[in-house]
């Protein structure tokens, strides 16, 4: 059995819509739940005590909201295992300050928490279905908290835009979802507050509403309208904007072994690439040495392509979204316009393709870089694809 049929089997369901509890305790994704345990919250936020026992309450709460119920099993499978993980970053953002405990970027920490242990221990990685279902439960947990506090930001319709991207490569994310988990979360704490955070979920919907983007990414014209937009620059999303960029430049994406050469040969042979595998070939540089000269070097052809307005690839692991803005900064500076493919396979063709190769990676690298990977967003460029190879 898969782990998307395991999650799916252990997911209330009708008529009852019972959580077995002793089940889930005995399924990979109750591998936090000791830890959540022993995690302390602030009493003022969570009178229920720890974090496992805000977790069960947010869980209860969920399987009995009318916006739970009426999703599809997938859809259902999803949210819920959002919720059961939602918190899990709080077992390693918690701390003591000021007197209080608190939590910060606890959300951001849980998603990466999250992501490693449905790719590694769940096995949910290396076909379109396993990783849409992964990000969009990483997407819910980075965002959990957002409906509650999306009020407060200086121009929320964009801000619910961007967010709502998400859904454009895992479509079982979406703001009318994230505001279900977001009652879910609320209901299940006992603060003084919770009536009022509940009617915040609810004024986000509304919001998500007015901006066109509460079930479904915002329907932007065409994809440089999109980018522009969701860049920062201050122009209507509705009407298209004038497209003065060449390109495209392509940028891969994925881990060593994931087939990024392989990819390259069967799809734009005959593009120039930019390969920091290469470089460091012709400088003699292991990848555990000091990477400057090899990042310098790739800029240095880079800019070649660049200034002669040349389509090339730029070929590297580029897993991080922080990995990818340095060369996506430097791309656009020249007026290109980007895709970025990042490739995905499972892990055991993952670790044994990368044994094959001429520079193998040792495989506790590769674990440690799934551990702080983040697929590309589709607002880092202008097209984002996922493929499974």
């Amino acid at each position: 059995m898969d782990g998307i049929e395991q999650i799916r089997e252990l997911t209330p369901a009708p008529p009852e819509w019972r959580i077995d509890w002793d089940r889930i305790c005995q399924s990979s994704l109750a591998f936090y739940a000791g830890e959540m345990e022993k995690t302390p919250q602030n009493p003022a936020y969570h009178g229920e005590g720890d974090v496992w026992a805000h977790t069960k309450m947010v869980c209860q709460a969920l399987a009995g909201l009318d916006g739970f119920r009426v999703l599809d099993e997938g859809e259902r499978s999803v949210l819920f295992t959002a919720a059961l993980l939602h918190d899990i970053g709080k077992t390693r953002a918690t701390r003591w300050e000021n007197g209080s405990w608190t939590s910060p970027n606890h959300a951001a920490v849980g998603e990466k928490m999250a992501r490693e242990l449905l790719w590694t221990g769940l096995g949910l990685c290396g076909t379109p279905e396993k990783i849409r279902f992964r990000e969009a439960v990483c997407a819910f947990i980075r965002r959990h908290a957002l409906p509650l506090h999306v009020v407060d930001d200086a121009e929320p319709g964009r801000k619910l835009r961007s967010v709502s991207e998400a859904g454009a490569l895992a479509p079982a994310f979406s703001f009318e979802r994230l505001c279900v988990l977001a009652e879910a979360d609320a209901e299940g704490k006992l603060c003084s507050d919770r009536a009022e955070q509940v009617d915040r979920v609810q004024f986000c919907r509304l919001l998500a509403e007015e901006a066109g983007c509460l079930s479904a990414p915002y329907p932007f014209p065409d994809g440089h309208t999109r980018f522009s937009y969701l860049s920062g620059r201050d122009v209507p999303p509705e009407v298209p904007l004038y497209d003065d960029r060449w390109g495209p430049v392509i940028l891969l994406s994925g881990l060593p072994g994931a087939g990024k050469d392989t990819w390259i040969s069967q799809n734009c042979p005959d593009l120039p690439v930019v390969s920091l595998d290469d470089i460091r070939r012709e400088l003699n540089i292991a990848p555990t040495d000091n990477q400057g000269p090899v990042a310098e070097e790739a800029k240095r052809r880079a800019r070649e392509h660049l200034r002669c307005r040349e389509p090339f690839v730029w070929n590297a692991t580029n897993v991080t979204a922080e990995a990818r803005r340095r060369p996506l900064e430097l791309i656009h500076a020249y007026g290109a316009w980007t895709r970025i493919v990042y490739l995905e396979t499972a892990l055991e063709e993952n670790i044994r393709r990368n044994a094959a190769r001429r520079e193998r990676v040792p495989e506790n690298v590769i674990r440690a870089l799934i551990a702080k990977l983040s697929p590309p967003a589709p607002d880092e460029a202008r097209e984002v694809q996922w493929l499974c190879v």
